[in-house]
């Protein structure tokens, strides 16, 4: 078999099954495991998938600039972030991490809540400019793809804060490789606030399940919960149903 025809099968596959395991392809088509994985690494290479261990997964699709990310799934965020907001109680200190999707927890708190809110996403403070809530800008390099800051400095001010509630925002979720974004600071912010935390939440849209960015986070089992639409079907969902995570549905 050709490496063209090789390379259009894994492709095939890939999008049918959402996964390729290097070694049952091997033996399906009577070829070393070798020749599969030297596939599978040149065409992550060129970005056609993620490569990991034992094979390969879909690469999480590559998001939009944060104006533009506003405008898609609007809706479904609103409800997710009506949810996410509900979980929240007077007293406690919560982080909201940037994106689209937790800027609707902002939207949807109630205006007189005494609570103190710490963000390291300027979009999302200013957000709760006329709200009662203290709120606590994180501040460091900003990385304008998702309007958050990174580096040293957002990562030392973390580490000074003890939360009760952390909203994390992620661009893939994976039962076996987890919680992923697409940049490596950021994947390192997130793990910093969500070692502060007593418990993490994660709002995901349904386009975010079966897939891997380039950076693990944490694991699925590392979170308190997933909110996730009540219509999502049921079967990307069935893996999660087991883990220690709590399936919230809005």
């Amino acid at each position: 078999m050709l490496t063209t025809q090789r390379r259009a099968m894994i492709a095939a596959r890939l999008d049918r099954d959402g996964q390729i395991i290097a070694k049952a392809l091997a033996d399906e088509l009577g070829l070393s495991e070798d020749t599969i994985r030297r596939d599978l690494r040149e065409m992550a290479a060129e970005g056609l998938l993620k490569r990991v261990h034992g094979g390969a997964l879909p690469l999480a699709p590559p998001l939009p600039d944060f104006a533009a990310r506003g405008a898609i799934a609007s809706e479904t965020k609103r409800k997710l972030g009506r949810r996410a907001a509900g979980l929240i109680k007077a007293g406690q200190v919560v982080f909201l991490d940037g994106g689209t999707t937790n800027a609707e927890i902002a939207r949807a708190l109630p205006r007189d809540l005494r609570a103190t809110i710490v963000t390291h996403s300027p979009t999302i403070a200013a957000e709760l400019e006329r709200h009662d809530a203290e709120v606590i800008l994180v501040g460091g390099r900003l990385y304008k793809h998702s309007m958050v800051t990174t580096g040293a400095a957002a990562i030392a001010a973390i580490e000074e804060i003890r939360v009760d509630v952390f909203f994390l925002g992620v661009t893939a979720v994976h039962p076996v490789h987890g919680l992923s974004t697409g940049d490596y600071e950021e994947a390192a912010i997130k793990r910093a606030i969500a070692r502060q935390s007593a418990e993490t939440y994660v709002l995901a849209t349904p386009e975010k399940f079966g897939a891997a960015s380039p950076h693990r986070i944490l694991g699925v089992g590392d979170i308190a919960g997933l909110i996730v639409p009540a219509d999502m079907a049921a079967e990307p969902l069935s893996p999660y149903r087991d883990a220690a995570a709590t399936l919230i549905m809005t």
